[in-house]
């Protein structure tokens, strides 16, 4: 299985707004203004494409509340969740 690209959605509390960043290349892909803009009815399914990847959710606080992988049939067989 080829690797997933992986992205973390992150509260940018400079700019008060929810960023989309490719953690390999460090820069935001997209911006939200609200963490349920990026995250209702597929819009990070359509953001990242056809080619998919790994989305890590961060809380306000920094901590991790889940992560979510597009399309779910590429999501590891041993993951929880």
């Amino acid at each position: 299985m080829a690797n997933l690209r992986k992205f973390t959605l992150i509260h940018n509390d400079r700019k008060e707004r929810w960023d989309l960043e490719n953690d390999r290349a460090d820069r935001v892909v997209k911006t939200f203004e609200t963490k349920e803009d990026a995250t209702k009815g597929g819009v990070l399914r359509k953001v990242l494409g056809t080619d998919g990847g790994s989305v890590k959710i961060q809380k306000m606080n920094g901590r991790y509340l889940e992560e979510r992988t597009y399309p779910s049939s590429r999501d590891p067989h041993g993951s929880k969740g």
